[in-house]
């Protein structure tokens, strides 16, 4: 196959958002095999999974039938670990957590299913509050050998009330009328090209599904509902399905 000419902007590194621009000509991209809608401008978005492998593949398709490739490699990274030998790896759920999650899981399914058109993913993604960093992306705890699920977002401590804003442009594709289980009042915006925002243990939630938000805009406010020990909010942003780290979208943080 002949060489591809990928321009990409990023780091390219587990947890990140890259930005890759087609060759000029390309009718179609795809990204470890798996197809990408292409903007007018041949612009799109690549998010690198916590655990992305060494390399990914990226692949042009052109109007002649002929496919051009590029691998890129993937930086690792450590991941904060704490082992608990002594402690199962999951309590036992209530009948209640039991009854009610697996309505909650596909109200967040059909969601993330949703793929909008919006330019949010365009933009340089702003931290929807600032404060003490709580909670790391990617740590994870090893309960007697076995590993537990690994933290999926940045927690951002701050008093109950604290106003969350939109850290991009984007479409709302879920608004928990009542506190999910284990997220509590769940508000999820799709940035477009796959990649969306959710924002966990909200003590209200301002908009409403279908609304259009904008960068800065207040969205709702930090609480502790579900599964929560103090008033926090647990930011997560997602790509297709890859979990990101949103230290790494947002960058430095400002703190008030």
């Amino acid at each position: 196959m002949a060489p591809a000419s990928f321009a990409i902007t990023g780091e390219a590194v587990q947890g990140g958002l890259i930005i890759a621009t087609a060759p000029r000509g390309a009718v179609g991209v795809a990204f470890d095999g798996k197809p990408i809608p292409l903007t007018p401008d041949g612009r799109f978005p690549i998010g690198l999974d916590r655990d992305a492998g060494a390399d990914a593949l990226l692949t042009a398709t052109f109007a002649d039938g002929h496919a051009a490739e590029q691998r890129i490699a993937v930086a690792p990274r450590a991941w904060r670990i704490e082992r608990l030998d002594r402690l199962p790896k999951y309590p036992v759920p209530s009948a209640e957590f039991q009854r009610r999650r697996p309505a909650e899981l596909a109200q967040i399914s059909a969601a993330r299913a949703i793929e909008g058109a919006g330019d949010g993913w365009r933009q340089h993604l702003t931290w929807p509050v600032t404060g003490r960093i709580s909670g790391l992306f990617g740590a994870q705890r090893i309960y007697r050998g076995e590993p537990g699920a690994y933290h999926s977002g940045t927690d951002i401590a701050r008093p109950t009330g604290t106003i969350v804003r939109a850290p991009a442009d984007g479409t709302v594709i879920l608004a928990a009328d009542a506190p999910f289980t284990l997220e509590g009042h769940l508000l999820m915006i799709d940035h477009g090209q796959g990649l969306n925002s959710a924002f966990l243990h909200l003590s209200r939630i301002d908009v409403k599904v279908g609304d259009y938000v904008v960068q800065g805009q207040p969205i709702g406010a930090i609480g502790m509902t579900g599964r929560a020990t103090g008033p926090h909010l647990h930011w997560s942003v997602t790509w297709r399905g890859s979990r990101l780290d949103p230290m790494l979208l947002a960058g430095p943080m400002n703190a008030e």
